[in-house]
């Protein structure tokens, strides 16, 4: 079910990137000769007027060939030179390249404001102003690898709802905890060390079956206070009328992208300086686990997290890297400064040695993906 979901979600992100592209250029008068899903080779596909359009063999993305996008005599040249990709004028081309990543920030922006109108899980310390969340619950939000927590299964979106100390030298006062929220239940951790705490908690859809493990704090090496390596956060379900949805909406998507947005220049930077960690990269065999625990959790969760990926996929594809758009608006830039076209051979192969570095970085956490499933 997992798989299935996924390419679903993948489907819909890659068509809807790749009909910004597709969109645009019909609307300059350029030719478009193929609208594929996934990289070839190809299983099979259809022609519609002057577009094929085709499902190929890896459903890691999608792709538009747009008729001189990658120049040669015929885009040139030739007798359909008029709706090629490289003779129209660059704020042209500049739009066409761009469109695809808005479309993914206008999914993102409609998927949230939609989330917002159904109920989405936000967290109490970001509740929008005036709206009363419902259903606010302890969730763990992250677990430490190693930790006692991890240890007795504890996992990201469990939500916690009794806490109380086994030992029967304690009294029934201080036996239990009896408002559970972050600062409370550090402090109880922190009151009873090397104390066995038996935790109640709910996963997935189903907050009725309450489950149960026991857990004993150890000491932190930060601070040597006492820990079961648990990040946590109160959220509940915002549901808002429509306008303060679209609204509310949007302020979630721009938050978003500039939190992914320097959480991927810090990746970058780290690499760069010889500390990246590759384990900190999912690939699709990752999110297909990903997407199935986020499915537990509900549908309006399976929202968020596709907003998450329509906007992650936009900032890469905005990359001033060969291949991904950004590289393509860069070279656009090159030109526009240089006042003359680059050389054809230059830019045809610096998109290919792009591509090829893409598809080996995908394979390559793809391995790592696979490693730690094994």
């Amino acid at each position: 079910m997992s798989i299935v979901i996924f390419i679903v979600i993948l489907l819909v992100l890659v068509l809807v990137h790749e009909w910004g592209h597709f969109f645009t250029a019909k609307s300059f008068g350029i030719r478009v000769d193929e609208f594929g899903f996934g990289f070839p080779p190809r299983l099979f596909g259809f022609r519609k007027g002057e577009t094929e359009y085709t499902l190929n063999l890896f459903p890691i993305g999608g792709f538009v060939k747009i008729f001189g996008e990658s120049p040669d005599e015929e885009s040139l040249n030739g007798p359909d030179r008029e709706r090629s990709f490289v003779n129209k004028s660059k704020w042209k081309q500049a739009i066409i390249l761009f469109a695809g990543v808005f479309m993914n920030f206008l999914l993102a922006w409609m998927v949230l404001s939609f989330g917002f109108m159904s109920g989405i899980p936000t967290s109490v310390g970001s509740a929008v102003p005036g709206h009363e969340l419902e259903n606010v619950n302890l969730l763990v939000v992250s677990v430490a690898p190693n930790s006692p927590a991890e240890t007795a299964g504890l996992k990201p979106g469990d939500a916690i709802v009794t806490v109380s100390i086994l030992s029967s030298e304690i009294g029934e006062e201080g036996k239990n905890l009896q408002e559970i929220n972050p600062e409370t239940l550090k402090a109880f951790i922190v009151s009873h060390p090397n104390q066995e705490i038996e935790i109640g908690y709910t996963r997935g859809k189903n907050h009725q079956d309450v489950k149960f493990v026991n857990i004993i704090p150890v000491k932190s090496v930060v601070d040597g206070r006492p820990m079961i390596g648990i990040s946590m956060d109160q959220v509940g379900t915002a549901k808002l009328p429509i306008l303060r949805a679209f609204s509310e909406g949007m302020k979630l998507t721009l938050a978003l992208t500039k939190d992914t947005a320097l959480g991927l220049y810090t990746l970058i930077v780290e690499s760069i300086k010889g500390q990246g960690n590759l384990t900190a990269i999912t690939g699709p065999v990752g999110m297909v686990s990903i997407v199935g625990d986020v499915y537990e959790f509900g549908f309006a969760y399976l929202l968020s997290f596709a907003a998450l990926i329509s906007i992650n996929l936009a900032i890469i594809n905005l990359l001033p890297f060969p291949a991904l758009d950004g590289g393509r608006l860069l070279f656009l830039l090159i030109e526009k400064i240089k006042g003359s076209a680059m050389n054809p051979r230059v830019a045809n192969t610096a998109n290919t040695i792009g591509f090829v570095i893409l598809i080996l970085l995908m394979v390559l956490v793809t391995y790592h993906d696979i490693v730690k499933l094994v």
